[in-house]
């Protein structure tokens, strides 16, 4: 027999096993390592933001542009000030308020709550003329306008959306939809369905769809395109122009964004 070739024994599956172990040791030991360092350069990051934070406060809360930098910086690192600053918590001293409040003032806070609180009135006073589907940009200028409590506030769009945001842990049915490039609040609870979104969609290009540039663009049956003209005009979602060759649907979110020079 030959001796020369032998088959692996038990010496070499044991020294197999060690080697398997400390690998995984080795791999276990640098992801800790990874993490751990990961987890320092947040808490750096998260310590340079709160520098920033409360030397730039008064900016935050007065300048909305200067808000919505600070807010995406925020977001970057995954730091939400606004819903911090709706977390509360009793200190030892029993004084509530979490560290972003502290820093920005309540006022920071105060101030998304009553635009929320303005969207809401806005979007009702207008649900009769456009079913509920308003654009972020429309809102935006009727709160800057605002003749009640608490209008005439700078604020802009990316405000808008922070503050629709906020109102979904309430169980709102308040909402933001994107419909092509454009920003819409819904403020109805009832959810469009593909077709329906497709027409609204289609609308955003000319302003106005009819039931012919459906079939033809995208090959619906005739009725198929009259059901879904017929769902949205129930809602208050389109209007009718029956003045044309063929009757018109067009979109009162796109006649008021045109109007105040938004497309």
């Amino acid at each position: 027999m030959d001796r020369s070739r032998r088959t692996p024994g038990l010496s070499s599956l044991t020294t197999s096993r060690i080697s398997s172990s400390q690998y995984a040791s080795h791999g276990a030991s640098l992801r800790n390592q990874n993490a751990e360092s990961l987890s320092n350069q947040l808490a750096v990051f998260q310590s340079l933001l709160h520098n920033f934070a409360t030397v730039h406060a008064k900016d935050i809360r007065a300048n909305p542009t200067f808000r919505a930098e600070f807010a995406r910086m925020c977001s970057a690192i995954g730091v939400d000030f606004l819903a911090s600053s709706n977390h509360r918590e009793k200190g030892k001293d029993g004084d509530g308020g979490s560290i972003w409040a502290q820093i920005l003032g309540s006022s920071v806070n105060d101030f998304y709550f009553n635009l929320g609180v303005l969207i809401v009135e806005e979007c009702r006073a207008t649900r009769s003329e456009n079913g509920g589907l308003i654009s972020v940009p429309e809102i935006r200028q009727r709160i800057q306008r605002g003749r009640g409590v608490g209008g005439g506030m700078e604020v802009s769009d990316d405000d808008v959306t922070r503050a629709v945001e906020s109102l979904s842990p309430l169980g709102s049915c308040f909402s933001i939809m994107r419909l092509g490039h454009r920003s819409l609040i819904r403020s109805v609870p009832k959810e469009l369905n593909t077709d329906q979104s497709t027409v609204l969609e289609a609308i955003q290009v000319l302003g106005y769809v009819t039931v012919s540039m459906l079939q033809l663009n995208l090959t619906w049956e005739r009725p198929r395109a009259y059901a879904v003209i017929e769902d949205l005009m129930a809602d208050s979602l389109v209007w009718v122009d029956t003045q044309a060759g063929e009757n018109e649907y067009w979109s009162p979110a796109f006649i008021s964004g045109a109007g105040t020079g938004n497309g």
